[in-house]
């Protein structure tokens, strides 16, 4: 799943812009995954409120998309490590 282009140079790494690749029913189920946390959950936890500032900021549009790659990022650490999810 490749949600954010990688960049390094050295010692020095950072993330670029959300691309294409990848398979595209996936980043549309991050996507509905993160609409999902914004809307309908009622409890509050770190990530929902990160996303809400982000919300308050920039729109819900853009809140949406700055949490898929995020929640992809964990899920992908989940289920590397075999963790479970803790708000």
């Amino acid at each position: 799943m490749h949600l954010r282009r990688h960049h390094q140079s050295g010692d020095l790494g950072w993330t670029g812009r959300i691309t294409k690749q990848g398979d595209g029913t996936v980043s549309k189920l991050v996507y509905e995954a993160a609409n999902t946390i914004l809307t309908r959950t009622k409890q509050s936890f770190a990530l929902k409120s990160w996303a809400l500032k982000i919300a308050k900021r920039r729109g819900p549009w853009k809140a949406r998309v700055a949490l898929a790659p995020r929640l992809a990022m964990i899920m992908d650490a989940m289920l590397r490590d075999g963790n479970s999810f803790e708000a």
